[in-house]
């Protein structure tokens, strides 16, 4: 079964950073992306102590995704 996807925007930069942090654990931007948006929006997260949101959320918006 197929998913419809979505084309987004991102700023060149971010995405070269992205790629070489997580480039030995992921194998494409697209995958990083999915595993982050999909661990961020998991019903559990909701369950997550504050700190570990807080750090969570930082991590994020260090590398311009909130």
């Amino acid at each position: 079964m197929q998913c419809e996807t979505r084309v987004i925007v991102l700023p060149e930069q971010l995405c070269e950073a992205v790629e070489r942090r997580f480039g030995t654990r992921f194998s494409s931007l697209e995958e990083f992306l999915i595993f982050a948006l999909s661990e961020f929006s998991r019903d559990d997260a909701a369950q997550m102590d504050e700190a570990e949101r807080r750090i969570i959320e930082q991590r994020l918006r260090d590398l311009g995704y909130v």
